[in-house]
């Protein structure tokens, strides 16, 4: 499985999602980050491993705890994978903006098109 993979996979639960959201406050141990939630501290230990897992959080020793940290480096990863997408979503919502505002104007001068079907995209 890829980096991305695996990124994306920790990230598909919601209880993942929300220990990272936790973590960007800052370090924490697993009785602090099993607090919100109403699952076992197993249940959290293996969220905590899959997200380990996809080096999205790292583990430290210091003293009896063992806090997690939030790693960000392949969330970078993901967002320059999302990136390459960002110019297609532009490109769609440009159209979008031109097609409402000739619909705004047809309307003001009357010659609204009310047919889109007939309309080409490109």
């Amino acid at each position: 499985m890829s980096q991305l993979d695996l990124t994306f996979a920790a990230l598909a639960d919601p209880t993942r999602r929300a220990i990272l959201a936790r973590l960007a406050d800052g370090d924490a141990t697993v009785a602090e980050l099993m607090a919100p939630f109403d699952i076992s501290q197993p249940a959290v230990s293996r969220h905590l491993k899959v997200l380990e897992r996809a080096g999205l959080i790292s583990t430290r020793v210091d003293a009896q705890s063992r806090p997690r940290s939030i790693e960000g480096g392949p969330l970078a990863a993901m967002n320059g994978w999302l990136e390459q997408y960002r110019a297609i979503w532009d490109g769609n919502f440009a159209r979008l903006d031109v097609l409402l505002e000739e619909l705004k104007q047809g309307e003001h001068d009357g010659t609204a098109d009310t047919d889109h079907t007939k309309r080409n995209p490109d």
